[in-house]
């Protein structure tokens, strides 16, 4: 079983709305809901559990009814952290899932995932145990000296920009978690699944990615998002 674990736990400050930046309109349509689209109509993903900011459990339910969303069987309660809204979820699957089942962390303001980016991390899992979206660094990265000055810079052939989705089989995620919390290693700051399974001393392993795959978290994303939205496909490009 593959089952999608949707981040929406953030109240989402620096979007400067009045609501969850996850719960605004986009085209008369709620950001999370293109988020769930993504993995409603993907035949490879046979559940989803949101972990939803409180106070917005039912109008996402409602939300899900409306859009049909039939797949949504879980909305559970955040947490103070990122950590611990990815630790909810994973916690509350463990009467659910088998030990070869994967769960597949994605964020909530990420509404355009494409089939492929979401295939070929389930694949690369299930042959490695994990997978994690990544793209190639196009920009040169300098390491700073003193606030104005550097002679340092780290070779882009040797980094990978890595985000959601991620995909885990659910015994190693679930253990990893429990450590995690139990040791207090990698769940501060903005830590994720990814960087807290390295500080465990876990190998990542990198499937695709897309450029397209943007996280809202400003208003110049907004308008980025309603583009790509908006846009025609070019016929001539192959």
């Amino acid at each position: 079983m593959n089952i999608a674990l949707i981040i929406a736990g953030g109240s989402g400050h620096r979007m400067g709305q009045d609501i969850p930046k996850q719960f605004i309109n986009v085209y008369d349509k709620p950001v999370i809901i293109y988020t769930l689209e993504c993995f409603q109509r993907n035949p490879q993903i046979d559940a989803i559990e949101v972990v939803c900011i409180d106070g917005w459990h039912d109008v996402l339910w409602a939300y899900a009814k409306q859009f049909n969303i039939t797949k949504l069987k879980w909305v559970i309660s955040g947490g103070a952290t990122g950590q611990e809204s990815i630790r909810n979820g994973i916690y509350n699957l463990e009467s659910v899932c088998s030990p070869d089942d994967i769960v597949i962390i994605h964020d909530g303001i990420r509404p355009l995932v494409d089939d492929t980016v979401l295939s070929d991390v389930i694949v690369k899992c299930k042959q490695y145990t994990n997978a994690v979206t990544s793209l190639p660094y196009n920009e040169q990265i300098f390491i700073v000296d003193d606030e104005k000055s550097t002679t340092k810079y780290i070779p882009r052939e040797t980094l990978r920009r890595v985000s959601t989705p991620q995909a885990y089989k659910f015994d190693i995620i679930d253990q990893a978690y429990h450590e995690a919390f139990e040791k207090e290693i990698g769940i501060y700051g903005s830590s994720y699944a990814n960087t807290m399974m390295v500080e465990l001393g876990h190998r990542l392993y990198f499937a695709a990615g897309s450029d397209k795959n943007i996280k809202l978290t400003t208003k110049d994303d907004l308008d980025m998002f309603k583009a790509y939205l908006n846009r025609e496909q070019d016929k001539w490009l192959k």
